[in-house]
């Protein structure tokens, strides 16, 4: 009989997550065997609750907010682009430590892929410097953008965001996006969405032709990118495929096998955009 392998993903809040309906559909595709729990933890009991997990013989997992930056301080060892960001979101079981990786940023650019928007060449508009964000601004360097402005209502962590990226991400005040011209990419990746506060933004920095990204998906997107098709945006997106591509990223440094993701994309955006709905 093969053993059930134990996951979880990590967060708070984390009640809402579709990781394990995303690593579920995953295993189907290979008849693996896994258990893969929400598991809720903030920064004062991450590292207990996380210890916890390993001793009931938890072999993987991921993070989510707002515990990006706390698990790459409790891993012992961590990849290349992890460290680079400074963030992990994914967790790997390596004896009686873990190691640690960072898969959003491959999935967010695979998922611009599946919208049509290459970042080559592209004037870019980060907002927010957090665990997400950190993983997203280095890919979006890396894909060789033309420039990436970085804003955050604490503008200190947009600076150093800027200068660990270097010569082309620059820092820009909140309230200076009011003088700034439209962007060819808006992301947002602050936790605004995720309370009950509306967001809002100096319009200036989105064209008709602006893609706006929302790195969350469902509901917690919902004020960015209502307040970007007012602004004018006719391109918009949310995070959902963003969560499933690196989803697929971290299915496959666990299994060695990286899912076919075309048929999750499909039925999770039917299932949210029924529960949007109220259907």
């Amino acid at each position: 009989m093969t053993a059930t392998l134990k996951f979880a993903v990590f967060g708070q809040p984390i009640a809402h997550s579709l990781s394990p309906r995303i690593h579920a559909m995953f295993a189907a595709q290979f008849g693996i065997a896994l258990d893969y729990r929400a598991i809720v933890a903030g920064h004062d009991d991450f590292a207990r609750v996380l210890d916890a997990f390993a001793r009931e013989g938890g072999v993987g997992a991921n993070v989510t907010l707002p515990l990006k930056q706390d698990a790459a301080a409790l891993c012992s060892n961590v990849s290349a682009r992890a460290r680079r960001c400074g963030s992990v979101n994914t967790l790997i079981r390596d004896g009686a430590s873990w190691r640690g990786d960072s898969t959003d940023g491959s999935g967010f650019l695979r998922d611009l892929a599946g919208h049509a928007f290459e970042p080559h060449g592209h004037r870019c508009l980060l907002l927010g410097a957090g665990g997400a964000a950190r993983a997203v601004a280095f890919a979006l360097a890396d894909a060789d953008v033309a420039h990436l402005a970085i804003a955050n209502r604490t503008h200190e962590r947009a600076r150093a965001l800027a200068a660990a990226i270097g010569v082309k991400a620059q820092a820009i005040g909140w309230s200076d996006l009011a003088a700034a011209d439209p962007f060819d990419l808006v992301v947002h990746a602050t936790a605004a969405g995720h309370g009950a506060a509306k967001f809002n933004a100096p319009t200036p920095i989105v064209g008709t032709q602006t893609l706006c990204y929302d790195l969350s998906y469902g509901r917690a997107a919902a004020p960015f990118l209502r307040w970007a098709r007012a602004a004018g945006a006719l391109r918009t997106a949310d995070g959902l495929g963003m969560l499933i591509e690196q989803a697929a990223d971290a299915f496959a440094i666990w299994h060695g096998r990286r899912p076919d993701t075309g048929p999750i994309h499909a039925a999770l955006r039917h299932e949210l955009a029924a529960s949007l709905s109220g259907a």
